[in-house]
């Protein structure tokens, strides 16, 4: 990218973001024409991310276009004590085999979207598993207690007298830390992420440094508009998903969150971005054929253009020829009847990887979600007839699609 000056940087740094704390701050380090440091924390607390989790990594790829520095920090440190934000209750340790192999699926996940060779990757351990008491005390000393039940986690569980463990407390301290240790410039994080980001600020500044500025990212809605993004609401696009997965979710997304995903999940340069809003508004763009911009651009991200355009042949096939794929995957099903003479077809989905347990693979069926050679089965149709199965395309939902060899 061509070197854009500050205020040209800053529009597109802005762009999406929640907040800039402080705004002013930001554009003075712009103004200064040297690469910033720019931080993201992630504690590798589970192995597979979504689009929701890769925003702030969509917004340090576009820090690394602007010629800033990047970099990931691994809480293999922090994850020991788990982040409170956003719990209501003491979050589980894991131990450090569990951090590390969650780290590295990570961090191959991260290079879907971030710039490998203009990325530098830093476990937190390096520092923080070093500390010893002398300096435990000397960075804690710069925090008062008063200071940390400011936070809206920890006062809303001591209002209830819920738990909290001292252990608790050190997060924000060891992620201020974190901005100490590698002179952060600018730190990334969620809207529920401000008070640690803070505490990184008043840290640097407490030791004599130039802080840092804190910008903070909305969360994402998942693809129901409705709640966030999350595995536990079913609603999510993960990013190892198949193009063909990642284009159908995008298309099913309500056409008002459009605008959000062009700017916190797409590679679209935001002034592009900008027109296709107005475009919207006015009715000059059709919302479907936006749509399956978006969607094209995201399958693309995470494969590339070809698959991201076979992806969207597969949808038509489906969607507008209401016929079946002709690459969907085969599994071979034991259909031996039970005493009764059915075959449990929950438990058949889950061993076809079409459901996660049986009881989603229930609430599927009652849902009208599944299909046995384009038929939709009745509710309750749990056991069904061995011979319905035998050589039959079964459909869970709009995309995915198993041919049974028996």
């Amino acid at each position: 990218m061509a070197k854009l000056s500050a205020e040209e940087q800053m529009k597109i740094i802005s762009s999406g973001a929640a907040g800039i704390v402080p705004e002013e701050a930001m554009l003075k380090k712009l103004k200064k024409g040297k690469a910033l440091n720019i931080k993201l924390g992630v504690d590798p607390t589970a192995p597979d991310i979504h689009l929701g989790h890769a925003v702030p990594l969509r917004k340090l790829a576009q820090f690394q276009e602007l010629g800033h520095k990047v970099i990931l920090i691994i809480g293999d440190g922090t994850a020991l004590i788990g982040d409170p934000s956003g719990r209501n209750s003491t979050r589980p340790q894991l131990t450090q085999d569990q951090i590390k192999d969650n780290a590295k699926t990570y961090i191959d996940q991260a290079f879907k979207v971030l710039d490998k060779s203009k990325t530098e990757i830093r476990y937190n351990s390096e520092w923080l598993l070093k500390i010893d008491m002398k300096k435990l005390l000397e960075l804690t000393s710069n925090f008062t207690v008063a200071r940390i039940l400011e936070r809206d986690d920890f006062s809303n569980r001591y209002k209830n007298n819920q738990p909290i463990a001292l252990h608790e407390f050190l997060y924000p301290v060891m992620q201020a830390y974190d901005s100490v240790m590698i002179k952060a410039d600018v730190e990334l994080g969620g809207t529920d992420q401000l008070f640690n980001l803070l505490a990184g600020r008043e840290l640097m500044e407490k030791m004599g440094m130039e802080p840092q500025v804190c910008l903070t990212l909305p969360l994402l809605e998942g693809t129901d508009g409705v709640q966030k993004m999350s595995k536990t609401y079913g609603n999510y696009v993960g990013v190892n998903e198949a193009a063909a997965d990642i284009f159908g979710k995008i298309m099913s997304i309500p056409d008002d969150l459009m605008p959000k995903y062009f700017r916190l999940a797409s590679s679209v340069p935001v002034d592009e971005i900008e027109k296709i809003e107005a475009g919207l508004a006015n009715g000059s763009l059709h919302p479907n054929e936006i749509k399956r911009q978006l969607a094209r651009n995201i399958a693309e991200i995470y494969h590339d253009a070809k698959a991201a355009a076979e992806a969207e042949e597969r949808f038509d096939k489906i969607h507008k020829d209401k016929d079946i794929p002709d690459d969907i995957p085969e599994f071979k099903a034991d259909l031996t009847p039970n005493d009764e003479g059915k075959v449990y077809l929950a438990k058949l989905l889950v061993d076809a990887k079409m459901a996660q347990s049986a009881g989603e693979a229930r609430r599927l069926i009652d849902g009208g979600g599944v299909k046995i050679n384009q038929e939709a089965l009745p509710a309750k149709s749990y056991n069904v007839d061995p011979a319905l199965l035998k050589d039959a395309t079964i459909q869970v939902g709009k995309r995915k699609f198993v041919k049974i060899l028996s």
